[in-house]
């Protein structure tokens, strides 16, 4: 009797066929990412399909919405939803993100987002520690160093050594019972300066005038104003005269008002903590990088901080006992100082059974480093004097040797910072990733970076209003023939002038030592276009910090970010909201904070935000616009006030260009505004409206901004860190005749570059190298870009040759 057909084994392994089958058809339909309906920012609506497991770049002129689809609506909706999977209390610590103003985003897939946001500006971060590098170097030293000083914490410079003894009640039985216990704990931190490598001196003159009493305004320090909490404070602890002149204080009185730790007062009825001086300023200013500072406060603090390695521990930030234990005659603090690339070949030098996984792993992340194009830096470097192409590059370390495949991996400008020859090691690199099966999108302007993408969507036609939708997307060859903006520039090959400026004078720079520069003697031309190039670590920026920036008559414009809340924009960073504000006061004989969103102007329901923001807790707080002034900002009486015939709401929402002719002529003249509006045209921003809120300006747009507002200082001489980042290939052109009418009126221009254009544009080329850190810090060309491209005797040379087709 044959088999029924329930039980037949062919007939169930051709079910089981048949259901895998019918199966597959619809796990593989999921190979692209679907966006329908975009609108966050500046996108008009758009739709776009990107292919998975592919290399997809994104073009367009900076602030045609590229950031706005990639980071706004896919890497965002991303993290939201996988945040979504946590438990609520989880979620409760966690930022909460409010979803992207897209109708439909499908066949999403995690996302690791690589930006450009500088590292923290913590003073106790390192290289070391901000990529668990030194934590493996510490659990390396604790099982290997000579003598044993203890666990890893005894090789941290963030642990300190402490003991203590003492009696504690324990429950047992139903009784209290006291025992006496004791512990302590070996840490690696430098007492001296508490791990920081730096010790501190107080300049008293700079914090106070002890001419003067408390009540007189004594205290010179940001933000400790007579009318201000600390002047209560200081009027209301009783252990001093606020009427005395400082001068006559006593011992124990100058004592409490510029050492005494914290103390719990009571003032006007109210609970406050007291503390003196110098601990409150080395918990409010000195506990963050110095460059990270407010520029008013970094000021202060330049003139009243002097800065000095500290004696005991020579900089290393640990103390004797982290310094003594040694590996094969080798410290930890002599290896954290050691370049990574000369770590890389100590450890791999090193074999012990009992440790060989750490050391392997050990090994791959040091390797990652170099590969990366970072084998200069060490592992003592302060992360926050990163660049941001460095800090991006180092936050990739952690992602080149990582086991996860199928996830999404979102890079902005990954070239920033690179010279040409470091651009085809990193192309490899998101080759790599792509190749393990993930999917990786950039967004990207530099044509060597594009051409290796699988797929292109390129946004425009424009910037701001004018750009926002998907004028091409598929293969790079069919961007070349689109006919788009990107796609006409793309081939684009700038070349070498005929012939340059002559210079009016040298600036002198003589045994420039600072980082890796090796003892360099240097004539910069003045009163011409100046490149300073070379590869990534050659001593360019170590040059122009420490031996041009800083003199009288330079003006340097680097890429720190801009610090700004949704409050700011255009017209408050750059200055031009002043005049334009007095002159729609002295037009309707009112004040002028009136017509301030942050000030008397205000819409009383919103207080000037445009928006009302309801918190709800684990949930993305929700955003309306408010109704009483539906978005404008301003109070109705306040918007009554005309200029020209437009209130100051519309003002606000006016194009740069727009702007610039209305305050040109007629009625509405404000000469002082019209000349910052004209600098903003220069640089390509004539598109942005006054009003735009900061965060949502592109990076390179927000670079620009800077570039406009530093034009207005009466520099004779301009220092640019790569102007180039975040520019379209068709901006390098503004860009260009920018530099050529600052020199053209009498400027001397100096550019740290390594856009083959820019450098096919300079007058005079000073090239660095030949290598990077220790391999590095020489002069190896000066000359005239042509005399380069003859030669080709350096990396640059032959990038450089290689691009105007010599």
């Amino acid at each position: 009797m044959g088999a029924t057909p329930a039980h037949d084994p062919e007939r169930r392994n051709q079910r089981r066929e048949g259901t895998t089958m019918s199966t597959r058809p619809g796990a593989d339909s999921h190979d692209v990412i679907r966006v329908q309906g975009a609108r966050e920012n500046n996108l008009k609506d758009i739709s776009v399909e990107i292919p998975k497991r592919r290399l997809t770049v994104f073009t367009g002129v900076s602030g045609s919405g590229k950031s706005s689809l990639v980071f706004g609506a896919i890497a965002a909706e991303s993290q939201r939803m996988i945040n979504e999977t946590y438990s609520t209390f989880v979620q409760g610590f966690m930022p909460t993100l409010s979803r992207p103003d897209v109708d439909v985003l499908s066949g999403l897939t995690t996302a690791i987002i690589v930006d450009q946001e500088r590292m923290g500006a913590n003073a106790r971060s390192t290289v070391g520690t901000a990529t668990d590098a030194n934590a493996m170097l510490r659990i390396l030293f604790s099982r290997l160093g000579e003598p044993h000083i203890g666990s890893p914490q005894a090789y941290s410079f963030n642990v300190a050594s402490m003991s203590g003894a003492g009696a504690v009640s324990i429950q047992r039985g139903g009784e209290t019972v006291k025992e006496r216990r004791s512990f302590s704990i070996t840490g690696g931190m430098c007492p001296r300066c508490e791990g920081r490598g730096s010790v501190t001196d107080f300049d008293l003159t700079a914090l106070y005038d002890d001419s003067k009493s408390l009540n007189e305004g004594a205290l010179s320090i940001p933000g400790y104003s007579t009318e201000g909490w600390y002047a209560r404070i200081f009027r209301g602890c009783g252990w001093f005269d606020p009427d005395k002149p400082i001068r006559e204080f006593s011992k124990n009185e100058l004592h409490d008002l510029l050492h005494k730790e914290s103390t719990k007062i009571k003032v006007e009825g109210i609970n406050l903590t007291y503390l003196g001086l110098i601990p409150q300023m080395q918990k409010s200013f000195l506990s963050k990088d110095v460059d990270a500072l407010q520029p008013h406060i970094r000021a202060f603090v330049d003139r009243a901080v002097i800065f000095t390695t500290c004696p005991d521990c020579d900089g290393t930030r640990l103390n004797e006992g982290a310094r003594s234990s040694k590996v094969g005659g080798i410290s930890i603090a002599d290896a954290c100082a050691m370049q990574i690339s000369d770590l890389a070949g100590w450890v791999t030098g090193l074999h012990d059974p009992s440790v060989a996984p750490l050391l392997g792993a050990l090994r791959d992340t040091l390797n990652s480093f170099v590969e990366i194009g970072l084998g200069y830096l060490s592992l003592d470097r302060s992360s926050g004097t990163l660049s941001g192409g460095e800090s991006q590059r180092t936050k990739m370390i952690r992602h080149l040797g990582s086991s996860l495949t199928d996830v999404t991996y979102v890079f902005d400008e990954p070239s920033i910072g690179l010279h040409p020859h470091d651009i085809q090691r990193m192309n490899t690199l998101l080759l790599q990733l792509r190749d393990k099966g993930n999917t990786v999108l950039v967004v990207e302007h530099k044509p060597e970076m594009i051409v290796i993408a699988d797929h292109a969507v390129d946004l425009g036609p424009g910037a701001g209003s004018d750009g926002g939708e998907v004028v091409f997307q598929g293969s790079v060859d069919g961007l070349r023939s689109s006919g788009t903006l990107t796609g006409r520039h793309l081939d684009d090959r700038a070349v070498v002038k005929p012939s340059v400026r002559s210079h009016s004078g040298v600036l002198e720079v003589r045994g420039a030592d600072a980082h890796n520069l090796q003892n360099v003697d240097v004539d910069i031309p003045l009163g011409v276009l100046t490149v300073l190039t070379g590869v990534a670590g050659s001593g360019k920026s170590s040059l122009i910090t420490g031996s041009v920036s800083g003199r009288e008559g330079i003006v340097t414009v680097d890429q720190g970010a801009i610090k700004g809340s949704r409050r700011s924009n255009p017209a408050t960073y750059t200055g031009m909201l002043d005049p334009i504000r007095k002159a729609f006061a002295k037009a309707n004989g009112v004040k002028p904070a009136l017509f301030s969103s942050n000030s008397e102007g205000a819409c009383p329901n919103c207080n000037g935000a445009g928006v009302i923001y309801t918190d709800l807790g684990i949930m993305a707080g929700v955003a309306t616009v408010c109704e009483v002034c539906e978005g404008k900002r301003f109070d109705a009486s306040v918007l009554e006030f005309h200029l020209g015939g437009r209130d100051i709401s519309e003002v606000l929402a006016m194009s740069v260009t727009q702007a610039e002719e209305f305050f040109g002529t007629g009625e509405a003249r404000v000469p002082a505004a019209h000349t910052i509006l004209g600098r903003l045209v220069d640089v390509g921003l004539g598109y942005v409206s006054l009003g735009q809120p900061l965060p949502t300006l592109s990076g390179g747009e927000r670079q620009r901004l800077k570039l406009a507002v530093n034009m207005a200082e009466k520099g004779e001489v301009y220092v640019l860190d790569e102007p180039t980042a975040g520019l379209h290939l068709a901006d390098v052109e503004n860009l260009l005749g920018l530099l050529d009418r600052l020199v053209d009126s009498g400027k001397s221009v100096i550019v740290i570059e390594h856009h083959q254009a820019v450098m096919a544009h300079a007058d005079w080329i000073i090239d660095l190298g030949p290598g990077a850190g220790h391999d590095g810090g020489r002069i190896v060309f000066e000359g005239t870009p042509a005399d380069l491209v003859r030669s080709q005797s350096t990396l640059t040379g032959e990038h450089l040759a290689a691009y105007v087709g010599a």
